[in-house]
Formats: C-alpha cells, structure tokens, sequence
C-alpha cells in the first residue's frame, strides 16, 4: 500500500476546523452485494436534513463479483457536479482496498472490516474499524440475507460518528422498500445494531460533520430515466417498443409502472396503451414508425449500438416524415463500449442519422426538469414537424439520482399537427400529402382510416412527388428536398431555444450541453476566483437558431464542452458556423466519468496561457 507524505495527522487535525457539509463521501463495495439499497439510504437521509447532494453510481458492466463504487457529494454551496477527491471512504472491498485507501484525500476518514486486518500503514488519516460480521450476527439477520444487509453496519456507524438522525435513515428506507415492514425492520435492525456499537466504542477523531440545514426545501430527488418516462406520460404517449440495453431500460421500466398507475380505464380495468418488448432494435423501431404514422403517440429508448441498429427505419421515417421519440441514454463507445459508464458521443450520429442529406431535430436537456418537460414536448415537435425526434441524456443523467425542482404541468395542449378530417378534404376538394402548401416544409397528412376517398396516400421512403407518387425525376427529388430544407428552418424556432447567462465585458464564452451543465457552473466559479469572466450559454436542441450565432459573435474566444472524445458539438459549430470557426474551440474529454470542475477549469487555464 502506498503512503502519502504530509503533517503529522495531529497537527493536520489540530489545524483544521469541522469541516461541515462540504465534502464527499466514497463507498467501495462489491457489484451485486446489494450495497445500492445502503447508499441510496443515505443519500436520501442527508437529502432530508436539508443538504445539498449529488451520487454518482460506477459500477462495472456485469451483474456481480467485480468492484463498484458509489460517491455522496456532500456541498453546502449547492454544487453538484462529479468531484474527483473524497474524504471519507467506506472501503468494503479487499479487491481495491489498497488503491482506495491510497487516494483518499489526507485527514480523511476509512471505515473498513476489522475482520480484514489491513496494515494502518497511512499516518496522516483516521482509521475506524467495524467489526461487520459480529454486528451482524448479532442483529440476528438471516444467513441466506446476512451478506445483503451486511452493508447496513456502514449505515449505522457513519450515523452515528456524522450525526445523522436515524429517525431519516428509518424514512429513507420505508421510501425505498415502499413502506413494506419486513425488511424495513430487518435493515434497521443492522442500523440500530451497528449505531449502539459505534456509540460506545469509536471516538469521533476526523472533523467532517453534517449538519440539518435549508439547501433542499421544495426540491426533490429523481433519475433521468424516470422523469423521461413520466414526461413521456403526460405527453399521451400510447405506444412503446422497446429492446432492453443499458443504460435505456430503466425508461421503459419506469414508463410501464407509470403508466399501469395513470392510464388504465377506471370502468373495464383494461390497459389503454401497449408496451412491446421487441426481438431487436430493428423491431422495436419498426413497430414504433408503425405506430406514428397510424397516430399514436410512439416512442422507444435505447443507446447508441440500439441507434445504430435502427438507422435504416430511421432514414425511411425522415423522408417518409412520419413522427415518432427516441431517448437515447448515452454510454461509452466506440462498438458496444463501456456499457456502464457515461459520455455524450451520440451527438453527431443521432444529429446525420441515415442515409444521404438527412438532420435530426435533437433535444439536450440539461436538467431534470426539462427531462420531464421533453419527455412531453418531444410528441408535439414529432407531430407538428411529421419527423423523429432525439431526445438524448446520457448514463449520468439516466441511472442517477439528482435534485431536482417540482415539474411543471404541460402549459399547452397537445398539439397534433397538420392532420387533415375527411370534412377538411372535402372542403379542400384535393390533397397533396408532401405539398408546402404553407411556406414552412410541412405538408399535411391523414391518418388511416380517414373516411374519405381521396385521403390515402403511399407514405414513401422512395423518391416520390408533391402527391406521394414514386418518381425518379431530378426536379422532384430537388423539390423535395428544398421543401425539408424549409421544414428545417421552421424547426429552428419551435425546438426549444438556449438558456444565455451573459456577462458584461467577458471575452470568453462557455457552450455546453446536457449533463455537463453542473460541471460549466461550478468551474465558472473557479474561474472567477482566477480573475476570468465567462459567459454561458447552454444548448437545449439541435438546430440551432440565431441566439447562438450572436453569442459567439460577442465573444473572442468561446469554448464548447464535450463529454467525448472528438469534440463533437465544437464539430457542429464549425459545420453550422464556418465564418466563426476561428473563434470555436473544443475542450473535449471522455473517461467514462463525468466531467468535473477541476478538469473544466484546469483546460480553460491552459488554453488562456494562465
């Protein structure tokens, strides 16, 4: 085991004051030694005193046996963006023990198994042993259990040395096993077990302390993947197709719950949607497009290999123009990838998927809420532009649990498009399904089973005219794809526009997107203290519109955030944006982990020469 050289830790601890709700905690563990239930507890717990939390879950693409970890960012300042150290760490895996220990953060405090008997070996922090298995043993747990809730001795030690209400640990719990009894009791037997011990053998030595305090209230803790399902609920959605791939399940799972609770007829009891489980990808995309053009409100999730399975129906709906959502939960590639880590490298694929001159509208939300909000708004752009929509978040976002603002009810009513009645044609006397009959790309369309007799039509992934009629004709296909071109501009200004936070007198412009967007905030603080200003605009779709054009205008050096490797939104703005290109710079990177301020504001420095 290495050893850091610092201070005598008396001297370190002598010197430091408590050091209260700001700092973060890492629990090392086992994958599949249901150590998820112990560390969502307290979480939650800490959430309810009032304090401002993040947890980040790494875990390994398997379903048990290799090492996990799970950090608490503790930040009374409201920050909650991945931090790299950590000063209290909970090692409860002899696999990585030595390195875990190695990187905790000096005056820090290791909990670890007595029954392990490591080599004390670093002088400069706190070593609190617990005896895991005797406590255990002692709260009596069943032996088929006794390694699942082995993980709450940890809950009830850091209880009690952190001062921690064991009345939120008992509600955290009832929270998440749905106020069952059973294991309620069985857990909080561990916790009480442990919480009595720790009370009367380990004396309080480190200086990390939580404290009840006001960072929290009106707010509440949510995943992306949740709230891109109730989204999608409240947007009508009646038809899901669906393959299961990490890190996307947990949509259609949360989608099937919500909807089972919300759309079920009160009279006959029957469901009044499907949710299919498909073969493939290529199935459930099919079944979806399928969907869309007979009128339902139609979507899928996935990930980027699902994305790249589904590239031909994808082609065929945009030319065809069938509406239709797709969330992609973004993870690590290239090829299948990391399937449990995080990035943001769908970007361009989702944005050019298909075949020939081909542009997806792209929603970037940036927080929960607007997770949820596109989860809606996602269907009316699908039907009012007759397109797919991408609504891409990513890992971190999906299978994490963030604070998160109440959601807002849809202000608008849904908004179905240009659909044509069989008394509108006959009004009309005529009808073109791919005429602009409007100026702004967008033909009108009937639905099958329009009662009328000139209301069908071919809908065409094939070259075909103003009437849907197959053609091969150069002036049709040049038509054609002049009309999309202006159904592209009006998509500029209905997909949802960007958030600008401008600073008068900067020099220096931000562009993020998604996810990174806690990382932009708290490193534009760091920058401050550095003496550099910077202004901030936050994409939320793609295309973009002027407002990012003129941002960059203002600004001489402006700097795009990319959680992946080549930069890909920094791309977009050079494509979009050649005569600004010279002010367009990338910092792009891609670990599989978040990116944190530290790197955020370390490249920034660099790139300013300071």
């Amino acid at each position: 085991m290495s050893t850091i050289e610092t201070a005598p830790l008396e001297d370190m601890l002598a010197a430091k004051p408590p050091i209260v709700n700001d700092f973060q905690i890492m629990i090392a563990t086992v994958n599949g030694s249901g150590s998820q239930t112990a560390n969502t507890v307290l979480l939650r717990a800490m959430f309810r005193m009032g304090i401002p939390v993040s947890g980040k879950n790494i875990f390994p693409s398997n379903i048990q046996g290799l090492p996990t970890w799970f950090t608490i960012r503790l930040s009374k300042d409201g920050y909650i963006a991945r931090r790299e150290d950590y000063h209290v760490l909970v090692a409860m895996n002899q696999q990585t023990i030595a390195d875990d220990i190695a990187n905790l953060a000096p005056g820090g405090a290791c909990y670890y198994p007595e029954e392990w008997a490591i080599r004390p070996d670093r002088a400069d922090i706190i070593y609190y042993p617990m005896p895991v298995k005797a406590l255990t043993d002692a709260a009596e747990v069943p032996a088929n259990l006794s390694s699942y809730i082995a993980n709450m001795v940890y809950v009830g030690v850091l209880t009690s040395l952190l001062n921690i209400d064991l009345s939120l640990i008992e509600g955290a719990l009832n929270f998440h096993f749905n106020n069952k009894p059973k294991p309620v009791q069985m857990n909080m037997q561990v916790v009480h077990t442990a919480f009595e011990w720790a009370q009367d053998n380990l004396a309080k030595r480190d200086p990390y302390a939580v404290e009840p305090m006001d960072g929290t209230e009106g707010l509440l803790l949510m995943d992306g993947n949740s709230a891109a399902a109730l989204g999608a609920v409240f947007g009508g959605v009646t038809f899901s197709a669906w393959y299961p791939i990490t890190p996307s399940t947990g949509v259609i799972d949360a989608l099937r719950e919500d909807l089972a609770k919300y759309r079920t007829d009160p009279e006959t009891g029957l469901a009044t949607y499907a949710v299919v489980q498909a073969e493939d990808e290529i199935g459930a995309i099919g079944m979806v497009i399928g969907a869309g053009w007979a009128g339902a409100r139609a979507m899928t999730a996935t990930s980027g290999p699902g994305i790249s399975l589904m590239t031909e129906f994808a082609g065929m709906a945009y030319y065809a123009e069938i509406p239709a959502v797709i969330w992609d939960v973004q993870r690590m590639g290239p090829s299948t990838g990391l399937p449990t880590r995080t990035s943001q490298g769908d970007l361009l694929m989702t944005y050019l998927l298909g075949h020939g001159d081909t542009h997806h509208v792209v929603l970037l939300p940036g927080t929960i809420p607007e997770i949820f909000e596109f989860g809606w708004r996602a269907f009316d752009l699908a039907e009012r532009l007759q397109t797919l929509i991408f609504a891409l978040i990513d890992l971190d976002f999906g299978m994490n649990l963030w604070m998160s603002e109440a959601f807002q009810y849809p202000d608008v009513p849904m908004d179905r498009g240009k659909v044509l009645t069989a008394e509108d044609i006959e009004r009309a006397g005529r009808f073109a399904r791919y005429e602009d009959a409007d100026g702004d790309g967008i033909g009108y369309r009937t639905l099958p089973g329009i009662d009328h007799p000139l209301g069908a039509y071919f809908a065409r992934g094939t070259g075909h005219n103003a009437r849907a009629v197959y053609s091969e004709r150069p002036d049709d296909w040049v038509a054609n794809m002049a009309r999309l071109g202006r159904k592209w501009d009006t998509a500029r200004g209905l997909v949802p526009a960007p958030v600008v936070d401008p600073v008068s007198g900067a020099k220096v412009g931000l562009i993020a997107y998604g996810s990174t967007d806690a990382c932009v905030v708290e490193a534009r603080d760091r920058l401050r203290a550095r003496g550099i200003e910077t202004s901030y605009l936050r994409l939320r779709a793609l295309p973009l519109n002027d407002t990012t054009r003129e941002f960059i205008a203002q600004h001489e050096r402006i700097y795009v955030v990319d959680n992946n490797t080549d930069g890909q939104m920094a791309s977009i703005l050079h494509m979009e944006y050649p005569d600004l290109a010279p002010r367009i710079h990338s910092l792009a990177y891609s670990d599989g982990l978040p990116l944190s301020p530290r790197w955020l504001t370390g490249a920034v420095l660099e790139q300013e020469g300071r």
